[in-house]
């Protein structure tokens, strides 16, 4: 095992890191931007250090500040937390050239996974179901219309490298296909350096289902079951639970097995989820792989047991997996809230101190965030402060804790996304299971 692990995040992430890592005996490194000093997370670890200022180009994506980091901390590996640079397979490549373990997957794997059309040719190898569409890139906007009318209106179209909705463009007509090709085009050129585009058909009123898999470097490979993240907006996952509400054994078998088949398709260790669409009519369909620990982890564990950065960490030392597929079982049903500090009806930023924080507590409950009373909320980075997860034995019991911990959670001096989720959790559609990726603006916004 690890002597000393480097957390190259922040906030709430990097506290689940430190916490894991306390209870395993190993040693902890927070890094900190110069704005950032006064973070909990600093506060938490054994060590920590400035790797630069404010802006995330300068400190938490500065490969070369976080390696020294690393080197004059002694620290043997490095966790990456999500977003930042826990999927830059360049990074991971740098640690290990410098003799630091990378706590996550090969750089080959990220690499595989990372480029879409990459990962759609290696799971139709690997018998997983993916949407009509391409399984190369699309040049022009001639070759996409071509493209567009054998599949059939409508049709999305992609960016390769991309995410978080960037690079992306539903098209219900020939007629608009030409502007949202250049569109998404662009948008990929800018947010990923890479502009290939592809197009696959657009799938209505889906469900957002993805499988949380475990792979260590012995072979082994299992699933944790599914979380349904289709309360979106904009393709930003606002609300999580585990399970499914409208799955069944049979299907959450078909789709885990999918995910184990895909994970061992790229020689994949570490922990990552696997994303599908599911539609009316209970099809799936393989979205994405993501290469690192998931925003809602939280809700997996609640419904399992398993500690999922425990064992990230525990693979990433070489060791085999503790638990058989046969071992997870689901045990009543979890919901997770993401709290961000926004406006709870425009959804725009709003960072500045906390002028009284109190978190909700009692059975069931648990929140994860890195803020604090009088603490004050950065504008550099993300504006998610923390998430509010409960557990309970029934969907209809976690509904009715999460809207009673909402309650409790009180973050005055700045406005939070509380009053948006309390909506939520009284909406009837919510109440009822009745949702998919349109539905916040369809039913709420």
């Amino acid at each position: 095992m690890f002597n000393k692990i480097l957390i190259a995040n922040r906030g709430e992430i990097a506290i689940r890191v430190i916490r894991a890592c306390k209870e395993l005996g190993i040693k902890t490194v927070a890094v900190h931007s110069d704005v950032d000093s006064e973070s909990l997370h600093v506060k938490l670890a054994d060590e920590s250090i400035c790797i630069g200022s404010a802006p995330s180009a300068h400190s938490y994506l500065n490969i070369k500040a976080i390696i020294s980091a690393a080197e004059v901390t002694d620290s043997s590996a490095i966790h990456p937390g999500y977003g930042f640079l826990s999927e830059n397979a360049e990074f991971a490549e740098i640690c290990g050239n410098c003799g630091i373990t990378f706590i996550g997957p090969s750089p080959q794997s990220m690499r595989l996974m990372g480029d879409k059309i990459s990962a759609r040719q290696t799971v139709t190898k690997a018998g997983v179901p993916i949407l009509p569409g391409t399984t190369e890139g699309v040049k022009s906007a001639d070759e996409a219309k071509k493209i567009a009318a054998e599949i059939g209106y409508p049709v999305i179209i992609k960016a390769t490298a991309g995410g978080g909705g960037r690079g992306m463009k539903v098209v219900h007509s020939p007629a608009s296909l030409p502007n949202a090709f250049a569109t998404a085009r662009a948008e990929a050129q800018s947010g990923f350096g890479n502009p290939d585009v592809y197009i696959e058909k657009f799938c209505e009123r889906p469900r957002h289902v993805e499988i949380q898999i475990m792979a260590d470097k012995h072979g082994n490979v299992i699933h944790l079951g599914e979380r349904d993240c289709s309360i979106q907006r904009r393709h930003q996952k606002l609300i999580e639970e585990a399970p499914c509400p409208v799955l069944t054994a049979d299907l959450r078998k078909r789709m885990g097995d999918c995910a184990v088949a895909a994970a061992k398709a790229v020689d994949y260790s570490s922990v990552g989820t696997i994303e599908f669409l599911l539609d009316q009519d209970k099809n799936f369909y393989f979205m994405e792989m993501n290469t690192r620990v998931q925003v809602e982890h939280p809700v997996t564990e609640m419904v399992t047991g398993v500690d999922i950065i425990q064992e990230q960490i525990r693979i990433a030392a070489g060791q085999p997996l503790r638990y058989k597929q046969s071992d997870i079982k689901i045990k009543g049903h979890a919901i997770e809230c993401r709290i961000n500090a926004e406006d709870p009806e425009k959804f725009t930023p709003c960072p500045g101190k906390i002028d009284g924080y109190h978190p909700p507590g009692g059975l069931g409950v648990r929140v994860d965030s890195g803020v604090y009373d009088q603490y004050k909320v950065l504008p550099h980075y993300d504006s998610m402060i923390g998430k509010l997860i409960v557990h309970a034995d029934t969907r209809e019991e976690a509904i009715r804790r999460m809207s009673r911990a909402l309650d409790e959670y009180i973050i005055d001096g700045i406005k939070t996304t509380i009053p948006f989720h309390q909506k939520i959790m009284k909406s009837r559609e919510f109440i009822e299971g009745d949702v998919d990726t349109g539905f916040l603006e369809r039913v709420i916004l």
